[in-house]
């Protein structure tokens, strides 16, 4: 069982809740997608999820509610991964997480995000995983990607997919690509959630229980 507690974030406050399973193996922060909140339902089950496999989480805001009604700021790649450099920074520091490898979960902007905020601490950062993400948005930062990365696309999410495929040629880490066949954007489509769960979950267990190690 996970006991879950509301955590402020980085300089700005930011909102969290942080979820902790007994004995924890590992803990993975959120970057939340363009528009959407620390309460995605999409990353809420996902996280609910990967906390009955051992893992704690992290779901936060990436902004303030001031900043999120500037609409620039939801598409502001460096802002939003500094939010989650934040995140490791505070993760890093917290009593509960500090020993805890840490993953990366970004939903669309947030996946690209999450690439930053990894290329920039690739000691603490051990795995990254994409839903439906736009990885191509961390541009330059591709390269630097030192954590093992799942890309997770639908099938039927045509112009993302093509996409992934060009950020995922540019990166030199450990990177894989997963479609799931019939799904859109969204994974709106029946069983294409549960499909992201277990590969996010597998990816995960994999590289975080390998960077305990390291």
């Amino acid at each position: 069982m996970a006991t879950g507690s509301a955590v402020l974030i980085g300089p700005k406050a930011l909102e969290g809740e942080l979820s902790i399973p007994e004995r924890a193996s590992g803990l993975v922060i959120f970057a939340h997608g363009s528009g959407s909140s620390r309460f995605s339902p999409r990353n809420v089950q996902v996280a609910e999820a990967l906390q009955r496999r051992g893992l704690a989480t992290l779901l936060f805001d990436l902004l303030t509610q001031a900043e999120s009604a500037d609409r620039r700021n939801v598409f502001d790649i460096p802002l939003l991964a500094a939010r989650v450099g934040d995140a490791i920074r505070w993760a890093r520091a917290d009593a509960r997480t500090v020993a805890l490898p840490i993953g990366l979960f970004g939903a669309s902007t947030g996946a690209g995000a999450a690439l930053v905020a990894a290329a920039a601490a690739p000691v603490d950062v051990r795995a990254v995983v994409s839903r439906g993400g736009r990885p191509d948005l961390a541009a330059d930062a591709l390269g630097q990607v030192r954590a093992a990365t799942l890309l997770i696309i639908g099938g039927a999410d045509v112009e993302v997919l093509a996409l992934n495929r060009t950020a995922a040629a540019r990166m030199t880490c450990d990177v894989k690509i997963e479609i799931v066949p019939g799904a859109g954007h969204l994974f709106e489509e029946r069983g294409a959630m549960d499909r992201v769960i277990a590969l996010a979950g597998d990816w995960f267990i994999v590289h975080l229980r390998q960077g305990a190690s390291l």
